[in-house]
């Protein structure tokens, strides 16, 4: 029998530094907005079992949208982009974010991220935490140095095979094979933009000495990682986390780097405890 989702996919069209994005997105729900980043070189199907659970979309507005250059969202339309090499900034991360948000006309989104969008997730705490109702990071650290690398792109190198393998490694050996499937067949269609996203990720997010700045009063920060993460190990999570007053650390057992999409399950009651965190800190703050 045929089943019809619920969720809907739309287009916006954002300027972020000049350049002119066409950005698409995924949502489901009602209630406070919680808008989801996937891991590099992916796309928003990541998030694709949280668009669908009546749990979490009877109280929150779930949004999942694709980065620039990923998934449905393509690169700058005004740009010759194809004549130079894509290279993530921290700057324009967080600008493309907060534009995207600003577009939708959110009102104090929780921004949950992972892997380098979880790392973003510290960037946009520590830049403009007004912005934001929280910040959820999964598999962050404040810094995470090696991984862009030249031979991402060699010719010799079958980049969407490298990239891939290299996700199966990451995952939990006790999830579901079809979902550990599924997420290692998303990665090998972003391979062409792994490099870039890297970029980012290892060379222009170092957040070290900086960490005490975040103000958690101003925006919860709540950081996670599964126990089977090797690329960033809880032990790595819980010391970043550790360095931000007011910030609370969650270890997800079972789980490896990409929880939502390995094992949603699983991570269900990790991210419910997540938003209970949140819940609390804001009621709180506002004194109810």
């Amino acid at each position: 029998m045929a089943k019809i989702s619920p969720v809907t996919g739309r287009y916006v069209t954002i300027e972020v530094d000049g350049l002119e994005y066409r950005v698409f997105w995924l949502e489901n729900g009602d209630g406070p907005p919680l808008v989801c980043h996937h891991t590099a070189a992916t796309h928003n199907h990541q998030w694709r079992h949280l668009l669908e659970d009546g749990d979490f979309t009877s109280r929150y507005r779930i949004i999942a949208y694709d980065m620039a250059r990923h998934g449905k969202s393509d690169p700058p339309r005004n740009a010759e982009w194809w004549k130079e090499d894509y290279r993530l900034t921290a700057d324009h991360f967080v600008n493309f974010v907060t534009a995207f948000c600003d577009a939708l006309e959110l009102d104090q989104p929780i921004f949950l991220g992972s892997s380098f969008s979880g790392c973003v997730a510290l960037h946009l705490a520590l830049r403009c935490p007004e912005r934001f109702g929280a910040n959820i990071a999964l598999q962050a650290a404040d810094y995470a140095p090696g991984w862009w690398l030249d031979w991402w792109r060699h010719p010799h190198t079958n980049a969407a095979q490298v990239c891939s393998s290299g996700v199966w490694d990451m995952m939990a050996p006790m999830s579901p094979d079809d979902e550990r499937w599924l997420t290692l067949w998303y990665h090998m269609q972003g391979a062409e933009v792994l490099k870039g996203d890297l970029y980012f990720y290892s060379m222009d997010h170092d957040l070290r000495g900086r960490l005490h700045e975040i103000d958690t009063a101003k925006c919860p920060l709540v950081m996670m990682t599964g126990s089977y993460d090797f690329l960033t190990p809880p032990a790595v999570t819980k010391a970043t986390a550790d360095q931000v007053a007011g910030a609370e650390f969650i270890e997800m057992k079972k789980l490896g780097h990409f929880p939502m999409s390995e094992n949603s399950p699983l991570f269900k009651p990790y991210l419910n405890q997540a938003l209970d965190i949140v819940a609390r800190k804001l009621t709180a703050a506002n004194g109810t």
